[in-house]
């Protein structure tokens, strides 16, 4: 008895191992990359410091810091800590004023 199921765990492993190859193609997939996005500097959105926060701003910014991405942070704000050199972050104090932009 023990050595049939020893055998079904066998190609029950088997089975689901072949699930994850991939038949035939080996060429790899790499996602393309977007144009024009390099890394974040945050020096070149420091004009936003001391204005209120507006869509507007925030888009000047990421564009002329060169990030893809773009944020505000309120002080209470939860943030997670994952670091991303192509997204800026637009801090505010809690009259929504600029205090402060990083890349990250």
């Amino acid at each position: 008895m023990p050595w049939k199921l020893a055998s079904f765990a066998t190609l029950l492993a088997a089975a689901t191992l072949a699930g994850c190859s991939t038949a035939g193609s080996t060429k790899e997939s790499v996602a393309p990359v977007e144009s024009g996005h390099t890394r974040c500097e945050a020096s070149a959105a420091q004009f936003a410091v001391g204005k209120k926060a507006s869509a507007e701003l925030l888009e000047q910014a990421r564009t002329r810091a060169g990030a893809q991405y773009a944020r505000f942070l309120q002080p209470n704000d939860m943030i997670t800590l994952e670091y991303r050199s192509d997204r800026l972050n637009v801090n505010t104090d809690a009259n929504l004023v600029v205090t402060r932009v990083n890349c990250g």
